[in-house]
């Protein structure tokens, strides 16, 4: 439930992020109001975030309970956290973090394709989509079928999250992650 963004803006710059761009909290917007190093440090955090909820059962050593669920957690953590009005990231940094520890080949492919999707349309919403849409099937075809209700979640959520961005991706009113060289 840490609003990683929403603090460094704060903190750090003495702006709220919901203020500005598209204000939202999360890696990109960000990186567009506030720069690499805030923008990076966000990604970072958000990342972690899922990581270290992942393996917390692991560490812990608690047996019982699925690391999935932790993952699920942190991710409606960061998406509605209590300490932001329930008003936090898209859930893609800390998704990716929470398949991070036990699907790295699969979540590698899909985020060199998302960064191929970012590089070729310059659109950050269509290649974190892509990398959601992507993972389910990488699990599917690999086998890791215990992964893929949470992964079949989360892509949900991440396309409820995204939905105004998917409608200006239809109608091409979408800012694209290199604004001032691209239309938008």
């Amino acid at each position: 439930s840490i609003p990683t963004g929403l603090w460094i803006g704060q903190i750090f710059f003495k702006k709220n992020l919901r203020e500005y761009g598209s204000g939202n909290t999360g890696t990109t917007n960000t990186f567009r109001i506030l720069g690499k190093t805030a923008g990076t440090a966000t990604f970072a955090i958000d990342f972690f975030k899922g990581t270290l909820a992942t393996l917390l059962p692991l560490f812990l050593h608690i047996d019982g309970i699925s690391p999935l669920i932790f993952g699920l957690l942190a991710v409606i953590g960061h998406t509605f956290p209590i300490f932001a009005g329930f008003k936090g990231g898209k859930a893609v940094a800390t998704s990716i973090g929470v398949f991070l520890p036990l699907t790295f080949w699969q979540l590698l492919i899909a985020a060199v394709l998302c960064l191929l999707v970012i590089w070729r349309s310059r659109y950050v919403s269509l290649g974190s989509l892509t990398l959601m849409t992507v993972l389910p099937l990488l699990l599917l075809f690999s086998g890791v079928w215990s992964w893929l209700p949470l992964s079949l979640c989360l892509l949900v959520l991440v396309v409820w999250k995204h939905r105004e961005n998917i409608i200006r991706l239809l109608t091409g009113t979408e800012k694209s992650w290199l604004k001032s060289k691209h239309k938008e």
